[in-house]
């Protein structure tokens, strides 16, 4: 007996649904392990610099996978434990200043080295708080990131734009999706940003799934506060 169409959309369907939640299962796990490996084969090439007498293959006769990595890992610590004292803080600012004479070369180390600090330093503002913001344009809303204080100089043209109102000033970060690494600097009315209740991790995968990843209901203890960049009309900049 033939089978009926009804019995094949069902296989159909199921065979989908299998093959999806397949997918689903293998996918994050092939993207981290080749993401994984990645790292590691391209810190392994750190050995390279060594002479090859020095390196682990003519030592040992083969080679060492991941010790390029635990190589960089000793490299980063000890250059962290040397930029803690005097005289290594003396070495960096040296190092700053020289990058700093060469053209085209300081464009970009100076907003590398400026970005670093921003998001790795636990003493900024940067990226610590979630927000609501209007953008592109009034009533359309998107998560954004506080991004630290606004200059002076930038604070006296805001205020400007309203000599009769006390308005104060919010720098933000407006990540694209799913690539938060591009994305929009604006500066916004305190009045019209609204804190989210959730933590920078859960904003992140919340605009890097395209919405898909719910934040988790996790209770908070308090709003964040957030910098302010204010001007009031009785009394100096």
């Amino acid at each position: 007996m033939a089978a009926s169409p009804a019995d094949g959309n069902q296989f159909a369907k199921a065979l989908k649904k299998y093959m999806i939640t397949g997918i689903l299962v293998w996918l994050p796990v092939m993207v981290t392990i080749w993401v994984i490996t990645y790292i590691v084969g391209a810190a392994d090439q750190l050995v390279n610099i060594l002479p090859a007498r020095w390196q682990p293959q003519a030592l040992f006769g083969f080679k060492i996978p991941g010790l390029g990595l635990l190589a960089a890992l000793i490299v980063v610590f000890c250059t962290g434990i040397l930029a803690a004292n005097v005289l290594g803080r003396k070495l960096i600012a040296g190092w700053d200043s020289l990058m700093g004479r060469i053209p085209v070369v300081k464009s970009i180390y100076s907003s590398v080295k400026k970005v670093s600090e921003s998001l790795l330093s636990d003493s900024r503002q940067s990226f610590k708080t979630p927000v609501l913001v209007p953008f592109p344009q009034p009533n359309i809303w998107t998560v954004g990131f506080v991004s630290g204080h606004i200059p002076e100089s930038i604070i006296e043209e805001l205020a400007q734009t309203n000599p009769q109102e006390n308005t104060a000033y919010i720098s933000v970060y407006v990540p694209t999706t799913p690539n938060p690494t591009g994305g929009y600097y604006v500066m916004v009315r305190t009045s019209d940003v609204r804190p989210l209740d959730m933590s920078v991790d859960e904003a992140l995968k919340y605009v890097i799934s395209l919405g898909m990843v719910q934040p988790e209901e996790m209770p908070h203890p308090q709003q964040p506060q957030l910098p302010l960049a204010e001007h009031t009309p009785d009394k100096p900049l």
